[in-house]
């Protein structure tokens, strides 16, 4: 099989696969989560650490996710979390959210953040 329809055929079997990013961007996505966000977030549902579990977080309201104690300020902040929102909040987590408990400064790096935020958007369920 020459390569364009390699491509092709795993192109295909991503969109078939209900949504699915392109490996090499979720695997990107992914490696950076572990290096910025794992230590206080899990990905896995209902599995809250220092921060609350990330699953499914694309597209819910912030301050939702059960059995997590949240700030005022993040149960108050009537976001829902999109590509824009996600963008703004990871840059500069006081500064999108003041007030909110995250002592993490941010990921400056936009290319990181947009691939951490595949990454999540990858994860709703």
């Amino acid at each position: 099989m020459n390569k364009k329809v390699g491509l092709a055929v795993a192109v295909a079997a991503a969109a078939l696969a209900g949504g699915a990013i392109p490996a090499r961007a979720a695997e990107k996505g992914e490696q950076l989560f572990r290096r910025y966000c794992f230590i206080c977030h899990d990905t896995a549902p209902g599995k809250n650490k220092v921060g609350p579990s990330l699953a499914g977080v694309y597209g819910r309201t912030a301050g939702q996710e059960a059995g997590f104690s949240y700030s005022n300020a993040m149960k108050g902040a009537n976001i829902t979390w999109d590509e824009k929102s996600l963008d703004e909040y990871i840059n500069d987590p006081r500064s999108k959210v003041p007030g909110n408990k995250m002592l993490f400064p941010g990921v400056k790096n936009g290319d990181e953040r947009h691939a951490i935020i595949e990454y999540l958007e990858h994860l709703k369920s």
